[in-house]
């Protein structure tokens, strides 16, 4: 948006300070001098090409062993499908939340969920809400819709011409589809819809991927389709584009939103009042009272779906599981809602439609990303499905606990714990601080010992109040979550 003058011109003046006018053109002016060597050999992972690579920069020799490890070069061979200018792997901590159990139709387990970040607070967040959410006895998760989009788009003359082209598509549909689906063993033409606007026409190709995410699969399926327009339509476009930038691609839009893209996932559970007020120390009330504040001003800040912060826990289990991150942009769009049941329980709900998530293909097969995968069960093919489900899962479990923390007014005492190690500052239920509103992370329990590994050598609380034993050192039969 537009700043005002006195805004500006603050900030021109500051970033101008000291420099004359003739200073900062020469700065910003094209620079013709020759450029240094461009990185060679950009899909070869070799060591020899991997030294050509770092003799470019130097300067950074000192750091290279942490990048280019021996691990990583010996199976450098594994990334060559998945990286170019490869110079090395980096190391992302990862933790595990959890148990998350999940009743789905496909995901039917207690999970422990490997999440990969750099952000203090945020596993120990997710494992607060997976662990209550595991002592209600699971959420109900359910696909609701299946599809991944590519839109190409057509230019004609006229509109006339445009009409014409459309009414050639609907009566060539088969075709169409058998030009698709010769390119994939599992990808599949769903549907074709179309938009026109003047004289251009957006087809909005619909497909079903199997275990893939499948954004490359329905690139190329539609290229063929593309190409078999080009040869046997007679109506001859001025120029065509295989993507629009309709299909709503690495970016939250109104339209998925409405639709999906990837796999459309809801999940619910109904957290009884004395599990609220124990172990997450508010009540349902508090918690839908901030999540009708929070509803309101996420429709006055004009977000796209109602949500606290699905792209914190999605990030983090993309990242450990080889999903594609920037997908992350289009996943963490949907719809939280907080109610008090009829009897004074808490129904929490949340619906994402974009979950573009897969288990084979792309990063799933990488050793670290493979076996994040391996550590929920879902690697490899027939589990996509069940991966959805469990992101719905984690997302819910992310709500809970960070509504939780805002209603109570732990939430800055938690990253002052965690993510500062400081004392915390005591703050007023119901309340925060600049200091909460600037966190980049969601709430965590208050006190350090449910911490995954504390809670695995504890008592632990049943549904009803009372308390169990795990069932196993390695398997407990729930994280107990004292926040």
């Amino acid at each position: 948006m537009p700043a005002s003058h006195d805004r500006a011109r603050n900030h021109l003046q500051r970033l101008s300070a000291g420099l004359s006018p003739e200073e900062l053109a020469r700065r910003l002016a094209p620079k013709l001098h020759p450029s240094p060597p461009r990185v060679p050999l950009a899909t070869h992972t070799a060591a020899a090409v991997v030294d050509k690579r770092w003799a470019l920069i130097p300067h950074a020799a000192g750091v290279r062993a942490e990048i280019a490890d021996d691990s990583s070069l010996s199976r450098h061979e594994l990334y060559s499908h998945n990286i170019e200018n490869f110079i090395g792997t980096i190391k992302m901590p990862v933790g595990l939340a959890g148990p998350l159990r999940v009743n789905g139709l496909f995901a039917q387990s207690d999970f422990y969920v490997p999440l990969a970040t750099t952000e203090a607070a945020l596993v120990a967040s997710y494992h607060r809400g997976a662990s209550v959410v595991t002592l209600a006895g699971g959420c109900a998760t359910l696909i609701l819709n299946e599809g991944v989009a590519r839109a190409p788009a057509y230019a004609f003359t006229t509109l006339l011409e445009a009409g014409n082209f459309v009414q050639w598509c609907l009566h060539y549909m088969d075709e169409l589809r058998s030009a698709a689906e010769s390119t994939t063993r599992h990808g599949r033409l769903q549907d074709v819809r179309f938009a026109i606007e003047g004289n251009h026409v957006y087809l909005m190709f619909d497909f079903t991927t199997g275990d893939a995410s499948g954004q490359n699969m329905v690139t190329i399926a539609t290229q063929a389709v593309c190409d078999y327009i080009a040869t046997a339509c007679p109506v001859k476009p001025q120029y065509f584009f295989v993507e629009s930038n309709m299909s709503g691609d690495k970016k939250a839009s109104a339209q998925s939103l409405q639709g999906v893209r990837g796999r459309k996932v809801s999940a619910e559970v109904r957290l009884s009042r004395k599990i609220v007020q124990r172990h997450l120390h508010t009540t349902p009330e508090k918690m839908v009272d901030y999540w009708r504040m929070s509803a309101l001003g996420g429709v006055l800040s004009g977000t796209i779906g109602v949500q606290g912060h699905y792209s914190n826990g999605l990030a983090a289990l993309f990242i450990a599981c080889g999903q594609d991150a920037a997908c992350v942009s289009e996943a963490a769009v949907g719809v939280t809602r907080f109610e008090v049941g009829p009897d004074g329980e808490l129904y929490a709900a949340v619906t994402l439609p974009n979950l573009i998530v897969g288990t084979v293909g792309g990063g799933t097969g990488l050793p670290t990303q493979r076996a994040c995968l391996e550590i929920l069960g879902l690697a490899g093919s027939d589990h996509a499905r069940a991966f959805s489900e469990v992101c719905a899962a984690l997302a819910l479990a992310g709500e809970i606990s960070i509504i939780a923390a805002l209603a109570a007014g732990q939430f800055t005492q938690a990253h002052a714990k965690l993510a500062r190690g400081k004392t915390p500052v005591k703050t007023t239920p119901g309340t925060t601080t600049p200091e909460a509103a600037a966190g980049n992370s969601p709430d965590a329990p208050d006190d350090p010992s449910t911490a995954p590994e504390a809670a695995t050598h504890r008592s632990l609380p049943s549904p009803d109040g009372s308390s169990t034993k795990p069932r196993s050192a390695a398997a407990p039969a729930w994280g107990e979550t004292r926040a």
